[in-house]
């Protein structure tokens, strides 16, 4: 039988404090699970390819939209259809678990300097 670990994500988040900088805890079939810190204000950007999970550990999540926005707190979560444009934002920092294809960039279509690499396992 294969060695199955709980993974604990209070644990886990202990160890990194750079924000837009997701880390992958798991992975099933081809998806990743990513935990993430943010505070601020990210980049406009899509997912032409894939839907995007947000799920809320912890704080207050603002995910804008072209017309309107997603609020959720913890135990909460969302799906950003692919090819929406969206902009996550947090006054306060959030700690969250994004669910989505492996190698599937952070920035989406945008690029540019808050792009994080890809694989980082903690």
């Amino acid at each position: 039988m294969p060695d199955i670990l709980p993974i604990n994500f209070a644990e886990k988040l202990t160890l990194f404090s750079e924000h837009w900088m997701p880390k992958v805890v798991a992975e099933m079939n081809d998806y990743q699970f990513k935990l993430v810190k943010i505070q601020g204000e990210f980049v406009w950007h899509s997912h032409a390819d894939t839907d995007e999970t947000f799920i809320v550990i912890e704080g207050r999540l603002r995910i804008e939209l072209r017309d309107g926005h997603i609020d959720l707190g913890p135990g909460e979560m969302a799906v950003v259809p692919k090819g929406v444009e969206h902009k996550p934002c947090a006054l306060e920092e959030v700690q969250m678990l994004l669910i989505e294809p492996r190698g599937v960039r952070n920035t989406g279509d945008q690029g540019g300097e808050r792009s994080a690499p890809n694989d980082v396992w903690i």
